[in-house]
């Protein structure tokens, strides 16, 4: 039988916020409109997308199950990760250090330092990699693209300003050309060396504060563009992410930056349908 609630925590990375189940015992199916209900920003609790923690396998402690904001899957988030990561080690499932999670993009292994009382945590994330997906491309607007893929779909548009961008209606805009759905970030080099400037529409949510994935496809392809180097500081409007880049395309990928339990949350379950 179905648990009448549901017990949740919501964590936040950059802006970019998640609530985690943590279901070692892999019990719990949530529904496409569970997901959606849970995510709304009035009538439910609000996030951008609802994460499941199971055990894992094939060599990975844990497994994520991400869901957007709209219910529908994704295969992967670099914020989301690091979210997973906060949360898991707060209810006991790791010790903390360093651990491999599977998701639905590939594996990744996750760092997670603990920070001082009521300060927020640090995650720092190695994803298998950044590919560049095709060759260059062109707006209608005539801003230059670049599709990417860091286990899951990634369209970066560069621009001179990102805040004179709308986002919500662009980002939807070009996104309707892809079938499978992609993500769109708007970048712009600075405001310092190896620094971007980045505004993100994520398929099944909107405009979000931050992308963790993102920031990695934008560091990939600006360096692909000539405008970073390896190391690169990612500006999302809810806070920088730090991104390191391999020698080479496709070598892995560090997504670091802080990470903040937010509140825990019980959810009459009946009430999400």
């Amino acid at each position: 039988m179905a648990p009448e609630t549901l017990r949740l925590s919501k964590h936040e990375g950059a802006g970019n916020d998640f609530l985690v189940l943590v279901d070692p015992e892999d019990r719990v199916a949530l529904s496409e409109s569970e997901v959606r209900n849970l995510c709304d920003r009035r009538r439910g609790v609000g996030a951008d997308g609802v994460i499941r923690i199971t055990l894992g396998g094939g060599g990975a402690e844990l497994t994520m199950e991400l869901r957007n904001a709209d219910g529908s899957v994704a295969e992967t988030s670099g914020n989301g990760l690091r979210c997973l990561a906060q949360a898991a080690v707060e209810a006991g499932l790791v010790p903390g250090g360093r651990f491999g999670v599977a998701t639905g993009g590939g594996p990744a292994r996750v760092e997670y330092r603990a920070g001082e009382p009521g300060a927020p945590g640090f995650a720092e994330v190695e994803l298998a990699g950044v590919r560049l997906v095709g060759g260059p491309s062109t707006s209608s607007d005539g801003l230059e693209m670049q599709r990417a893929d860091a286990g899951n779909p990634h369209l970066v548009v560069r621009c001179e300003d990102p805040a004179t961008i709308d986002v919500p209606r662009v980002g939807a805009e070009l996104a309707a050309g892809f079938a499978e759905g992609i993500n769109v970030e708007f970048v712009a080099p600075g405001p310092g060396d190896d620094e971007l400037t980045m505004r993100v529409f994520e398929r099944g949510v909107g405009e979000t504060w931050a992308c963790g994935s993102g920031s990695c496809a934008a560091a990939a392809v600006a360096r692909f563009w000539g405008i970073v180097g390896e190391r690169v500081r990612v500006r999302n409007p809810g806070g920088t992410l730090e991104v390191s880049l391999g020698a080479t395309e496709g070598d892995p990928v560090r997504l670091g930056g802080p990470v903040r339990h937010v509140a825990d949350v019980v959810v009459d379950r009946e009430g999400l349908s």
